[in-house]
């Protein structure tokens, strides 16, 4: 973990991975409400592993540092009270700091999960300097469909998903029908290692989506 400034002065941490070789581009990856954990390091190791710089910003440094919460009731509510404390303006200004600091890497992507998949849908809608955005189960992009992502972006949800009804996938449809929106038969958090929420299929396909939508528009 690694510290970098956001624009209004603020410090805050971050985990990074490094290709083997002279980076493709950079992939900004925004965290779900249990912190930096092991699986958010885990996403930008393999996204490393793909020839890609990749950063996850420790968006809850504001608040509290060192967050790593478990998959589970307890795990979440505590997540919840601290985005809660959270002001939009501060989370964009963090997010474009892990943007600024990859561009070094060249053209950067956004990939991000649940609450860091709604985030996605608002960082490819507002910051600078980004290339695509790949949103996994974001349950909040629904209450941000009056604005337009400004780059390709490509979004995930499981069909079988308790916390985010898939009509909600059918309302993205409709207010942007360009987007390109794909339903996989598991629930929330298929991404996750968490035994009671993984989908390995569903992984891999989802990833490779990303993967091409990256080559395409990152590098």
């Amino acid at each position: 973990m690694s510290t970098l400034t956001a624009s209004d002065g603020h410090q805050l941490t971050y985990y990074q991975a490094h290709p083997a070789q002279t980076p493709r581009g950079g992939i900004l990856v925004i965290q779900e409400v249990f912190g930096i954990n092991a699986d958010i390091r885990a996403v930008c190791d393999t996204y490393a592993s793909h020839g890609y710089s990749a950063l996850a910003p420790a968006l809850f440094d504001r608040i509290e540092r060192g967050v790593e919460f478990s998959y589970d009731d307890e795990g979440t509510q505590r997540g919840i009270a601290l985005l809660q404390r959270l002001k939009p303006g501060e989370m964009h200004q963090d997010l474009q700091a892990g943007i600024d600091a990859l561009a070094p890497a060249g053209r950067v992507g956004v990939v991000g999960y649940s609450w860091g998949g709604s985030l996605t849908w608002s960082a490819a809608c507002h910051l600078n300097n980004l290339a695509a955005a790949s949103a996994y189960y974001g349950g909040a992009i629904t209450r941000m469909l009056d604005s337009t992502p400004r780059v390709p972006i490509i979004l995930h949800y499981g069909e079988q998903d308790t916390l985010i009804p898939i009509a909600n996938a059918d309302r993205v449809r409709e207010a942007h029908p360009d987007v390109p929106i794909y339903v996989y038969p598991p629930g929330h958090g298929f991404n996750r290692s968490a035994p009671a929420s993984h989908h390995a299929d569903s992984v891999k396909l989802a990833l490779q989506r990303t993967l091409d939508l990256f080559a395409k528009h990152v590098g």
